[in-house]
């Protein structure tokens, strides 16, 4: 290389980096949009003049030529740009459908099927001393999955497998924390001589939430926002499917600081209005009836992406008084995140009819429209719990990319 290039590349690499530190470029909001995240048009217009990435970053879209004929372009590269010439980033992403979606807010019961044995208690009593003692292998929330090698789909699973045993010791394959493991467990023999686990366990879980969106295409749903769990933090319950059904509300328990509220409400598991097919961190997942009461046919909008949030006035829908019904709120923060999470957003109940009524955000609205700016951008997940008047919320995108079957 000639000795004046070489003496130039120091001082391109200076003046480059010079660049970056006076546009006050935020490294940590360019790295969270990898490949892959829903966005549209409008959305890289939005961002441009409202300078999302400062006032120095200007994006632009090219699309890739993954359909042909008459069908839209379903994916582009999109170019940050410093001045708006110099490329300093590019990244694939999914441009966000045109089909409108119906959207939720109706209350809904939840019954999944676990792919294994749930330990719900690890507490036994000592058939001799009637002492309680803890069971030294099995925590609550283990998934048991295979006992010696021969899978378990249910507790009467493990009643087999242990009635063919002839050992003190036993090899149990489990999930916990969302790892699998392989642990050599020690059993119990009860009054009959019988070999025990020493643990309680079930093989189903249920409960409430909310309904987020309906695919008008095909009436794939996507509900909750967080995933159905063991009660461990961030896990996510193995399941081999479930169903949804109609909840009635029977009363609120109003949040208070330090005391999360709650919608209490009852389903009878019969007259199923759709089927579950994932658990994720993002939600559950599933295929709803084209009859179904759960959703109103004449409510629909299109999905928002990340890109085009924003702090500021949104709003949520939430059958919570009875009836579907749009109540105000505020967008405190957009996070920007390069994985899925369920704290996505922090959001600020404002409107004085819903915090007469529930105080705030509360256990079962989870999964509750976000709307702004006549999209739908995301869903409730969670309370704050010294203050339900706040809450936290997942992007809506996150969601719609669990929509594969």
């Amino acid at each position: 290389m000639p000795k004046n290039k070489k003496r130039a590349m120091p001082v391109l690499i200076f003046l480059f980096f010079a660049l970056f530190l006076v546009s006050n470029i935020d490294f940590s909001q360019l790295s969270a949009f990898n490949d892959g995240f829903y966005t549209s048009y409008e959305e890289i217009n939005e961002a441009n003049e409202s300078k999302k990435f400062g006032s120095f970053i200007k994006l632009s879209m090219k699309d890739n030529q993954l359909s042909t004929g008459l069908d839209k372009n379903q994916s582009g590269d999109v170019i940050f740009k410093l001045f708006g010439f110099i490329p300093i980033k590019k990244v694939t992403v999914k441009i966000l459908p045109e089909e409108e979606v119906y959207t939720g807010g109706e209350a809904i019961g939840l019954a999944v099927n676990t792919d294994g044995a749930m330990v719900v208690s690890n507490t036994v009593v000592d058939i001799q001393s009637r002492n309680i003692l803890k069971n030294k292998y099995l925590k609550n929330g283990d998934i048991i999955q295979k006992i010696n090698g021969q899978p378990i789909q249910s507790v009467s699973d493990i009643d087999k497998v242990l009635s063919q045993n002839d050992s003190d010791n036993i090899d149990v394959e489990l999930i916990r924390d969302n790892k699998q493991k392989t642990i050599n467990v020690g059993l119990l023999k009860d009054s009959e001589n019988q070999y025990k686990l020493g643990v309680w366990a079930k093989n189903d879980l249920s409960g409430i939430g909310t309904l987020t969106f309906v695919r008008k295409s095909d009436f794939s749903f996507g509900a909750l926002g967080h995933p159905v769990s063991n009660g461990q933090q961030n896990s996510v319950v193995p399941i081999t499917g479930g169903n949804i059904f109609d909840c009635s509300l029977i009363g609120i328990n109003k949040g208070q600081r330090n005391k999360p509220g709650e919608l209490r409400g009852v389903f009878v598991q019969r007259n199923e209005q759709g089927t579950i097919k994932k658990n994720t961190n993002c939600g559950v997942f599933g295929k709803i009836d084209e009859d179904s009461n759960l959703f109103d046919s004449n409510r629909s909008l299109k999905i928002g992406g990340r890109l085009g949030i924003h702090t500021g006035k949104a709003k949520i829908i939430s059958s919570v008084s009875g009836i579907l019904e749009e109540y105000d709120i505020e967008i405190i923060k957009a996070n920007y995140q390069a994985k899925s999470s369920d704290k996505s957003l922090v959001i600020r109940v404002k409107d004085e009819r819903l915090l007469n009524l529930t105080g705030g955000i509360v256990q079962g609205m989870s999964g509750s429209p976000i709307v702004q700016d006549g999209k739908l951008v995301g869903a409730v997940t969670h309370v704050f719990l010294n203050d339900p008047t706040k809450g936290y919320g997942i992007y809506s995108d996150w969601m719609l990319e669990q929509l594969d079957f």
